[in-house]
């Protein structure tokens, strides 16, 4: 997917559930993979085949799609620029499974991170919380905050790694108000799909993640400032 995985398993003996989880995150590569020409989604984006050709994966996010553009108003789109791609849902989709694959197989604490968006479960070591730290995407090698907690998904959309990546809908313009947003939910499937309609929004999104039930925000803007919705810093310790 253009980004690097790390697992991290408190719980010995679960080389074999980490192996399934690679694995499947290599078939989902090969099936949404945008850069792929013979990719399901690449040959449903160029019309050689149908919804109904595809597999159930990819009418699950699809679905999930339709839903995140409907809650977002618009602001997350499957189709960003005309082109069908889905990764935005497909990322933190396939980390949450990836961490089921691992919990039904008994590992109950351990961490999935795909490119910095991380499903956790359980605890860390010593039955402590997790520990996850937000990069301050306008100082290179500093944390904006650290967000402790259990059974947690973290998600953050931004400028640092890829540049002005996002775009607003609604203009078809780059979305530059915020530097970084980063989201805090139960499962990270909708977690980082939100996290990506929230940068699109800008400083609206923090009115809009305030309503949304289960999820909290933390936001650097791109002169520099911060804000946060209601119960963020329950879950986080601010740096600054």
């Amino acid at each position: 997917m253009g980004t690097v995985f790390s697992f991290d398993v408190r719980d010995d003996g679960f080389e074999r559930a980490v192996a399934e989880a690679v694995e499947w995150l290599h078939r989902v590569d090969e099936t949404f993979s945008t850069y792929r020409p013979e990719s399901v989604v690449s040959r449903l984006d160029r019309g050689e085949i149908t919804l109904a050709d595809c597999p159930p994966e990819v009418v699950e996010v699809l679905r999930l799609c339709d839903e995140a553009s409907r809650v977002s108003r618009g602001y997350f789109t499957p189709r960003p620029g005309g082109r069908l791609d889905p990764s935005a849902v497909v990322k933190g989709w396939a980390i949450e499974r990836a961490s089921r694959i691992l919990t039904r197989a008994g590992a109950a604490n351990h961490c999935v991170n795909g490119g910095g968006d991380v499903q956790l479960a359980g605890s860390s070591a010593s039955g402590g919380p997790w520990r996850v730290g937000i990069a301050h995407p306008l100082r290179p090698g500093e944390l904006a905050a650290v967000v402790t907690g259990r059974d947690l998904a973290v998600a953050t959309s931004g400028t640092a790694e890829r540049g002005a990546h996002i775009i607003d809908p609604h203009t078809g313009r780059p979305a530059t108000a915020l530097a970084s947003i980063t989201l805090i939910g139960e499962s990270l499937t909708m977690t980082d799909t939100y996290a990506t309609a929230a940068f699109a929004m800008g400083d609206a999104a923090r009115d809009w993640v305030g309503e949304l039930e289960g999820f909290e925000a933390f936001a650097v803007t791109a002169s520099g400032a911060t804000w946060h919705t209601g119960d963020f810093p329950k879950l986080a310790v601010l740096t600054d």
